[in-house]
């Protein structure tokens, strides 16, 4: 892997991970671009932690809010930070159990078949926009029920393809849960899930070496670097704008770009 390749992937690895436009997908084909049969693990794990840490960076004062909530002397404010923090527990478990059980099979089968990404992100653009369709007017705020439906959505972004954000935020709007609220839940209940796959990379790691590919430090560095900071950008970007407008511009640009991964890859 090439200095400018790895620059041009820890981009969008930092920028899809959090707009709703599916960060494997992307990787899918950036890899089918570039002539890459694989990422090399070390790579994946690297810009895999360095979203993970973009999070914790911009929801420093929300995750240490929950920290301390949880030991504090006020009651409402315990019960509240156990209740959130259950939540994301809640959240995570579907993806979790999709993990185990077909990563490596999806895994295989998107990298034997990549034009296979496109049909997925055109799903997304369906999802995107159906939500924004049937979005309830209400404000409702999180419970049990709520999150476990959001978790249920995260777990289709298992598929390479499906955005992970986009279906998260596109749910919990649905559910007529505010749309600052909805991206801030989507963003921290990304960082088990973030943290997970970096694990499970970590282990493949061990088991096989890390691949075939020459380890490149310079360019692995800059990779690296490029998904933090891309990562902090579009988290940024993603909270500021999911206040402001509906998810429909990101439905068009998945329907596009799914046509042209059909038709092209």
């Amino acid at each position: 892997m090439s200095l400018w390749e790895a620059i041009v992937l820890g981009i969008v690895q930092g920028l899809t991970e959090f707009l709703p436009v599916s960060s494997s997908g992307h990787l899918e084909l950036g890899k089918a671009l570039f002539g890459l049969q694989d990422v090399d693990l070390t790579f994946s794990i690297l810009v895999h932690g360095a979203t993970a840490c973009s999070t914790l960076v911009v929801f420093r004062k929300d995750i240490a809010s929950l920290f301390f909530g949880v030991f504090t002397s006020n009651t409402s404010e315990r019960k509240t930070a156990h209740s959130y923090i259950a939540w994301l527990a809640l959240s995570t478990l579907p993806a979790v159990v999709v993990a185990f059980t077909m990563r490596d099979f999806l895994e295989e089968s998107f990298l034997e078949h990549p034009h296979r990404v496109g049909w997925s992100l055109c799903a997304t653009a369906l999802i995107l926009y159906a939500s924004e369709r049937v979005a309830r007017k209400t404000s409702n705020t999180l419970s049990w029920s709520r999150a476990l439906c959001i978790g249920l959505a995260q777990a289709l972004a298992i598929v390479p393809g499906i955005s992970r954000s986009g279906s998260t935020i596109g749910a919990a709007v649905a559910l007529g849960i505010s749309r600052e609220e909805a991206a801030r839940f989507s963003f921290l209940m990304a960082l088990p899930v973030i943290f997970g796959a970096t694990v499970l990379e970590l282990k493949d790691v061990l088991e096989t070496g890390g691949g075939e590919q020459a380890f490149n430090g310079i360019a692995y560095a800059a990779g690296t670097l490029a998904a933090f900071v891309s990562g902090w950008a579009a988290c940024q970007w993603m909270i500021r704008l999911v206040k402001r407008t509906n998810l429909n511009v990101f439905a068009v640009y998945c329907l596009i770009a799914g046509v042209a991964a059909i038709l092209f890859i």
